[in-house]
Parts: C-alpha cells; sequence; structure tokens
C-alpha cells in the first residue's frame, strides 16, 4: 500500500486539480452567500420584527462575530480530524440552519440560529488554506488559492443579488430559504468533488503549536499582513456609502450598492495574482498588489464620481490580489500546525476589518473623506513595508521536494 504521506500534491491541469479547485470554487461562494445573504433582507427584517437598524443588523453582527472566534477552533479541530471531513460538516449545517431561519418564527431564534451559522462556518474558512496547502502541488498552489478566493468574493456578492431578488418573489423567507437550498446543493457538490486528504497528518495544537508558529520570519508578518489590508479595504466600502449619496454626487442606495459589484474584479485578480505568484515567487510579487491598493485609495480622494468609482475598483483589484498571496504564502510557510496557521491568518484578518473598521469610523466622523483618505494610506504604507520586509525573508525549503525552495 501506498505510503500517503510521501505522495505528492496535485498537480495543475490534472483531473483531481481541477475536481478539487472547482469544489473550492464552489465551497467560497457558499460560505460566503450564506453569511452576507441576509445584510439586504435587513429593512424587511426590521419591518416584520419592529426593530431599529442597529437591532436588525445583529442578524448580520451576530454571525460574523462568531465565525471570527470560531475559526481559531476550526484550526485546530481540523488538525485532529482532517480539513475535508470538517468542511463537509461545516457546509451542510450552515445550509441547513439558513433553511431553518426561514421557517423559524421569533426574532431571538432567528439570531440564535444566526449566531450559530456564523460558528459552523468557521469551518470552511479556516481550513481551506491548510486544505489546499497539504493537497495541491506547491507550483499550484498560488493558483487553486486565488479560485477560491475568487469564489468568496463571489459569493459575497451573489448572496445579497440573489436574496435581493427573491425576497421581491416571496419575501424574507422566501429569500433565506433558496440561499439555504443553494447552500445545501453547493455542499453536495463540495462532498461529491473533493478528493479525500492524502497528505494529511493528525497533529496536537495548543499554545505550543502557536509559539511554533510565531517562531517563523514570515508568518508573523503575514498575519500582520492580513489585520492591515482588510481594516483598509472594509474603511473604504463602509463609509465610501456615507460620500456618495451626500452631495455632491446624492446617490440613490441601488446605485450606492451597485458598487458591490466592483468584487468580480477583486474575484478576477486573486486568480490571477495567485497564478502569477506560483511562477514568478510570492516574495517578489507580493507588493504589485499592495501598490496597486495604494494607488486606488489615493484615487478615490478625487472629486470626480468617475475617479471615485475608479479608485475603488483599484482597490479592490489590489486587496484581492495580496490576499490571494497572502493566504498561499502562510499555508506553504506552516510546516506544521497548518490549519492553526490558517485560523491565525483569518482571525487577525476578521479582527482587522472589525477594529479598523471602526477606526475608520472615527476618521470620517472627524475629517470626512480627508480623514478616511489619510488613515488608509498610513495603513498602505505599513501594508508596504510589511512587503518589503517579507522579499527579504528567506525562504523555506518544500516539503514534498527537498532540493527546492519555496518560491
Amino acid at each position: 500500500m501506498a505510503d500517503y504521506a510521501d505522495l505528492g500534491g496535485h498537480r495543475h491541469g490534472t483531473p483531481a486539480y481541477r475536481r478539487l479547485t472547482l469544489a473550492m470554487l464552489f465551497a467560497g461562494f457558499s460560505t460566503f452567500s450564506l453569511l452576507y445573504a441576509v445584510q439586504p433582507l435587513l429593512p424587511l427584517l426590521a419591518g416584520e420584527y419592529r426593530l431599529s437598524a442597529e437591532e436588525a443588523s445583529l442578524a448580520v453582527s451576530l454571525a460574523t462575530g462568531p465565525l471570527a472566534f470560531g475559526i481559531l477552533a476550526a484550526g485546530a479541530i481540523s488538525d485532529r480530524i482532517g480539513r475535508r471531513p470538517l468542511m463537509v460538516f461545516a457546509m451542510l449545517a450552515a445550509g441547513a440552519l439558513t433553511l431553518l431561519a426561514a421557517v423559524m418564527p421569533g426574532w431571538p431564534a432567528l439570531l440564535a440560529l444566526r449566531l450559530l451559522t456564523g460558528l459552523v462556518l468557521a469551518g470552511v474558512p479556516g481550513v481551506a488554506m491548510a486544505y489546499l496547502a497539504e493537497e495541491i502541488d506547491a507550483g499550484a498552489i498560488g493558483s487553486a488559492m486565488g479560485l477560491y478566493i475568487a469564489g468568496s468574493g463571489l459569493g459575497g456578492m451573489g448572496g445579497r443579488l440573489v436574496a435581493s431578488l427573491l425576497a421581491d418573489l416571496w419575501g424574507w423567507r422566501g429569500a433565506l430559504g433558496g440561499v439555504g437550498l443553494i447552500g445545501l446543493a453547493m455542499a453536495e457538490a463540495f462532498r461529491r468533488l473533493a478528493p479525500p486528504s492524502r497528505r494529511f497528518v493528525a497533529r496536537g495544537g495548543g499554545i505550543g503549536a502557536v509559539r511554533t508558529l510565531s517562531r517563523d520570519d514570515a508568518l508573523p508578518l503575514l498575519f500582520g499582513q492580513a489585520f492591515v489590508l482588510m481594516g483598509i479595504f472594509v474603511t473604504v466600502y463602509n463609509y465610501a456609502a456615507f460620500r456618495l449619496v451626500a452631495p455632491p454626487y446624492s446617490l440613490s442606495q441601488a446605485a450606492v450598492g451597485a458598487v458591490f459589484l466592483l468584487y468580480v474584479l477583486g474575484s478576477g485578480s486573486s486568480a490571477w495574482f495567485g497564478g502569477l505568484s506560483g511562477r514568478v515567487g510570492r516574495r517578489r510579487v507580493f507588493w504589485v498588489p499592495v501598490a496597486i491598493l495604494a494607488v486606488g485609495v489615493a484615487l478615490t480622494a478625487a472629486r470626480p464620481l468617475a475617479l471615485v468609482v475608479a479608485g475603488i475598483g483599484v482597490l479592490t483589484i489590489g486587496f484581492f490580489g495580496a490576499h490571494s498571496i497572502a493566504s498561499a504564502w502562510v499555508g506553504r510557510r506552516a510546516q506544521s500546525h497548518r490549519g492553526q496557521a490558517a485560523a491565525l491568518y483569518l482571525f487577525f484578518y476578521y479582527l482587522g476589518s472589525s477594529v479598523l473598521g471602526s477606526a475608520g469610523g472615527v476618521a470620517w466622523t472627524r475629517g470626512g473623506w480627508t480623514g478616511v483618505t489619510l488613515f488608509c494610506l498610513v495603513l498602505s504604507a505599513l501594508a508596504l513595508l510589511g512587503a518589503a520586509l517579507l522579499a527579504r525573508v528567506p525562504p523555506l525549503p518544500v516539503a514534498d521536494a527537498p532540493m527546492m525552495v519555496e518560491p
């Protein structure tokens, strides 16, 4: 019998590679559509349950908050039981909970189901990087991760759009039910397509794993990049709406909502930069999307509407490209405890969304869009500094090819 721990990863262009990357595309789409589909339904929920906007927003925050902390647990669990089984369970459970939320009476029960949905969904993003890093050939990990992140971006956009369309036909319950059914269908597609793990080795976790990971030259820098880059991205998207609905633009809510269609650019850039980094090398390429993101931030400071929207688009391209490279890099650098390495990266990613996104609100309140631009440019400078430091980190030998080094 073959020693599966010694088997090489799936190579680009093989049937197993195509099945795995398609499965991961479904996983990314399903996760973020289930997570954010409720966002456009908040006015309908507020009307039915007589809630304020802040109270209705709990349907989103009570899912995203537990997700950040659930990711830490998911990494440790997957290091023990395996990546694929946890991902299959997470996707099936989240689809079922969303379907149940569509028929559950009462606001408290709906919130409880949203909280559980966030917790179980942590089993997908908290494990995806480690699963790909173990099962994909080192030269193809960048493009595979790029496709997964592309699916995530499309899911965040598509979940909102599908829920809005279904709500016009069947109300918010029909919308949630439809999204839940789509989630279950994608979970089954993932179960059928994703190849069984061949190179997973069960490991313990805990504080010892965190100490091991923190001693790596690159991983702490990559965790910091996740924190800063996501903070920039969320700040711009959060407060651009406030700017665009006010004079001199005075756009409608529908027009402002169309800005989310720029996520399509990010989905394309994540796949492209992921593939480029696999060919050219992460250390050589990573600064490029970070610099693009900084240019996008600067463009949003312009007054013409076309330049503002173009700046948001350029920023989106840079952010998704940088995230694609960084997340794949974490998987390759973590020689052990890959599940927890991926979990720590995503923990800082969502922490940046929360902490820096709120700090960006202070910049908006005190300095308007000029304050937001300056805040994000300072963060961009920190990200560029981090990229320069990462370029100087010596590469590690590739585990499955001892005479090679990581790109």
